[in-house]
């Protein structure tokens, strides 16, 4: 799908522009014209792409989905990747998934690729729809809406990671299992694939803040300034996070170690207690053909109630010696 926007002062707002006369209308200095590319092959976009004039390895680079964020200087325009954090959930798990933002930014226009919808670009489209402000100030300031709305869709995530951690801890003291252990592996793997993105792309935002370039306003640098601090303040955020992801498995194999010393000292005293009756029960229960030495009282009454007594006692005195030596 391709979505076209154009503002210029004192006209109505122009949507679904023609591809034939979208170069037309960058002669306007005056106006701001945003194209907007979504899931189109490249045998679309890269025709109208090259009415532009960038350069083919900008326009390379576009078209495929295996960049980190970056910042490209064209001199008449600059080539920017973003980074977008999407994922979905599946049985309370996290699978982050990555998408690319591709932006040029010109004097007067604003392209915009990725291949899937993404929620901060249609946000700021339906923003500039209904209140033309939103594009008065040139396609930079429409680029840091863009980018701001892409940073804010980060904090919704950033509190639903920390409320499931404080459940996981919950979770660790209480009832571990290894359904606990994969939402640890699930929340580390996205803030993993959070911390990727966020360093990368705070340089970018930290270049279009503090740089001198051509197609972006000096008054708008401390938009991007802005933006920047955010990125910094999510930054540390996720460490945070992951420092707490990190303390919740210590916490959860610590947890599972304990009881495994308790299963196994529990099985350990269950034999230690049941060794002297098995001993005495061997020993006794060992058939001969006829009693040797004329040992006839090993059958009688006497015998049976002394080994009685002694499988009765014997596991009582080891119970009170363990007792004792702080074993139990």
């Amino acid at each position: 799908m391709i979505r076209t926007l154009y503002y210029t002062a004192d006209k109505p707002l122009r949507t679904d522009i023609p591809v034939g006369e979208l170069v037309d209308l960058l002669t306007d200095p005056q106006g701001t014209l945003w194209v907007d590319f979504t899931s189109e092959s490249p045998e679309v976009c890269e025709p109208i792409l090259q009415r532009f004039n960038f350069h083919h390895l900008a326009i390379d680079d576009a078209l495929k989905e295996t960049h980190v964020p970056k910042l490209d200087d064209w001199g008449e325009y600059l080539y920017i990747v973003l980074n977008v954090l999407s994922y979905h959930k599946e049985r309370e798990t996290f699978h982050p998934q990555l998408e690319e933002l591709d932006v040029f930014l010109g004097n007067n226009y604003l392209i915009t690729h990725h291949d899937r919808p993404l929620t901060a670009v249609d946000h700021t489209w339906t923003s500039c729809q209904r209140d033309i402000r939103h594009v008065q100030d040139g396609p930079d300031h429409l680029l840091y809406r863009v980018v701001d709305n892409l940073v804010a869709d980060y904090m919704p995530l950033v509190e639903e990671i920390d409320q499931q951690i404080d459940s996981i801890e919950d979770q660790v003291f209480d009832k571990p299992t290894p359904r606990t252990l994969e939402k640890i592996f699930g929340l580390k793997r996205i803030l993993l694939t959070m911390r990727r993105i966020l360093l990368p792309q705070r340089e970018v935002l930290n270049k279009l803040a503090r740089d001198d370039y051509r197609v972006i306003d000096r008054k708008d640098r401390v938009y991007f300034r802005d933006i920047y601090d955010h990125l910094v303040r999510l930054h540390d955020l996720n460490e945070s996070l992951r420092d707490l992801v990190s303390g919740a498995m210590d916490t959860y194999l610590s947890v599972i170690n304990n009881r495994l010393n308790d299963v196994m000292k529990t099985l350990t005293i269950i034999t230690t207690l049941f060794m002297p009756i098995t001993f005495v029960t061997g020993f006794f229960g060992m058939n001969f053909f006829e009693p040797v030495a004329q040992l006839f009282g090993w059958t009688s009454r006497a015998a049976f109630l002394a080994t009685m007594i002694l499988f009765l006692t014997v596991p009582a005195l080891m119970y009170t010696w363990m007792r004792r030596r702080t074993f139990l």
